[in-house]
């Protein structure tokens, strides 16, 4: 006999007067049932069509978890089928609890957030939940079993991001990389078997693509540094892209969260936003120049260098990234007025500070040294992000063969 699944209104009520929902499963006249952790009036619910009258105030969205897990329940009994497997009533309710009760991506994806910014990595998880929820519009559900995402999933995952989001492929990437972090815990977790794992050079493989690092040149610079008639927000915008530049280019949220007190003794001694080390830098006179234009406030040794965040409390997490992530922005766009008044054909952002400081030390650097000043873990990562702006070699054996 074939088995028989409903939405049904349980009969006992609880302390508030509301009915449980459940999941019957009739076979051979036997029944068992599923609760699913939501209770409702009776006066809300409509047995005929089995489902959460409008007049409830959060009915589509009940309605709409009802869907998925009579969906998921006719899943499970699907597969029992097709497996020959002819079972109770009370093992098919065990197997489908199984199935029920297991966390899905989503529910995983949120524990990652969770824990993102449980430990302040605010930047992370803000990048992290906006991908996330890419995903969510594109599976259009409010859940996502593991075993769904499959190599023919993520495709159409893939065009969706470039056909209707109009992301670059850096951001597919992006995306991707993110959806895999969530998989790898989901398989640490024991809730999708590795076998079904979609990702791998014979799978979906994700290889991140070549960008173009353009950095000015020391004439571009010193136009920078000679403008005259500029705004007072203007003139603070140069002041963090310079000091920036000025010290090997430095991350702009480093630089804008600055406190007079990690100054000392000529240096500059900070911790790293990204990967908390302990940086100390001499600092260069040019540097020097624009500490010395600003003023301290009532902050003292405790109050920021410069102005974007003088009256933000710097203890709270939340308020300093949202603030420093809006003073970016204001910097970045008073910076494109900048390289217009200097004629400069460049995009000028906080990031090309750093690649301006590769594009000018090229290979008169070693490397080493370039991988002190950059903060890099490995010599690997300096060689291949300078790799960008060593051009004189190839240059020089490009004219040595043609200039005959």
């Amino acid at each position: 006999m074939a088995s028989n699944t409903k939405i049904v209104l349980r009969k006992k009520p609880n302390k508030f007067g509301e009915y449980p929902l459940a999941i019957r499963i009739s076979k051979n006249r036997r029944t068992s049932y599923i609760y699913l952790g939501h209770y409702v009036d009776a006066k809300y619910w409509d047995a005929k069509k089995r489902q959460v009258k409008r007049s409830h105030p959060n009915s589509a969205h009940l309605n709409n978890f009802l869907e998925i897990k009579l969906a998921e329940t006719g899943k499970v009994i699907l597969r029992l089928q097709a497996e020959n497997k002819d079972i109770s009533a009370s093992q098919i309710k065990e197997e489908i609890e199984s199935v029920l009760n297991k966390k899905d991506f989503f529910q995983v994806a949120q524990e990652h957030l969770d824990e993102l910014e449980n430990n302040n990595r605010l930047s992370q998880h803000s990048s992290d939940k906006a991908r996330i929820n890419h995903l969510k519009k594109y599976s259009r559900s409010a859940t996502l079993p593991f075993k769904e995402i499959s190599e023919r999933f993520l495709k159409g995952f893939i065009t969706y991001l470039k056909s209707e989001r109009k992301v670059s492929e850096r951001s597919v990437v992006n995306n991707l990389v993110v959806i895999r972090t969530i998989y790898n815990r989901g398989i640490k977790m024991g809730l999708v078997d590795r076998k079904l794992y979609p990702f791998g050079h014979d799978k979906i493989a994700i290889k991140f693509p070549e960008t173009e690092k353009v950095g000015l040149n020391a004439s571009e610079i010193k136009k920078i540094e000679n403008l005259a008639s500029l705004s007072e927000d203007q003139k603070h915008a140069r002041d963090v892209w310079l000091f920036s530049f000025y010290l090997a280019g430095i991350r702009a949220s480093d630089v804008l969260q600055l406190k007079w007190s990690d100054i000392y003794d000529g240096r500059l001694h900070y911790t790293m936003k990204k990967n908390s080390k302990i940086v100390s830098l001499l600092i260069p006179d040019k540097a020097k120049k624009i500490i010395d234009s600003h003023q301290r406030t009532n902050g003292g040794n405790n109050d920021f260098i410069f102005p974007y965040l003088k009256y933000v409390n710097s203890k709270d997490e939340k308020v300093l990234w949202k603030k420093t992530k809006l003073a970016i922005r204001k910097i970045n766009y008073e910076m494109s007025t900048i390289a217009d008044k200097a004629e400069i054909n460049k995009k000028i952002t906080m990031h090309i500070a750093r690649h301006s400081f590769g594009n000018i030390a090229g290979d008169n650097i070693p490397v080493q040294l370039l991988q002190q000043l950059y903060r890099h873990s490995s010599i690997t990562t300096t060689m291949m992000y300078q790799s960008n702006f060593m051009n004189k070699k190839t240059d020089d054996a490009l004219q040595s063969v043609v200039n005959f």
